[in-house]
């Protein structure tokens, strides 16, 4: 059990989670670039630990967790300290945030219910969680450089992201209720 969970991936996805309090720390206090540089440290700890569980054949029920789970807990408290910090808009933060609120309620129900059923994610899911992180990037890259390309994106991003989010939700909504009625 102890080298299931001390592998190289899993110690990767647990130093992503560890970058996150001062991560939001920096966001709050206005220190951007530091942020900036924990989100892509983070993004690359993210695609390496992946990358390394394939390669190392290293895949591990902890992973399977602790992966998502930091990926939602660095985009759901993204949104929260923008808009905390007047960087996001309010309503966009609370459309991510109840997504993510829907999901892992879910997630609980069926456990608590049914037991350990796998979910994994869609193209969908996905694509939001790629748009989200762009458009965090984009935000924090605007408090740090005034490109103009950035300030151009950011809008399209934030539809991008609210699309996706509402669309995923209920994408994810329909293929639960289809799975377990058929179960």
């Amino acid at each position: 059990m102890r080298r299931q969970i001390f592998t190289v991936p899993n110690q990767l996805t647990f130093l992503r989670l560890g970058f996150l309090p001062f991560y939001l720390i920096a966001v709050l206090y206005a220190h951007y670039d530091w942020a900036l540089g924990l989100l892509v440290a983070a993004a690359l700890t993210d695609g390496l630990d992946g990358l390394l569980a394939r390669v190392l054949n290293q895949k591990s029920a902890v992973g399977a967790y602790f992966d998502p789970i930091a990926d939602k807990l660095l985009l759901s408290s993204s949104f929260v300290v923008l808009a905390l910090r007047g960087k996001v808009r309010w309503w966009l933060a609370i459309i991510v945030l109840s997504r993510d609120v829907l999901l892992l309620m879910t997630a609980v129900v069926i456990l608590l219910v049914l037991g350990y059923r796998s979910f994994p994610p869609s193209v969908f899911g996905k694509a939001t969680t790629l748009v989200q992180i762009l458009f965090v990037f984009v935000v924090l890259s605007l408090a740090v450089t005034q490109w103009r390309w950035l300030a151009v994106s950011q809008p399209i991003l934030r539809d991008l992201v609210l699309a996706l989010t509402i669309f995923s939700g209920l994408h994810y909504s329909v293929i639960v209720a289809r799975r377990l009625s058929a179960a």
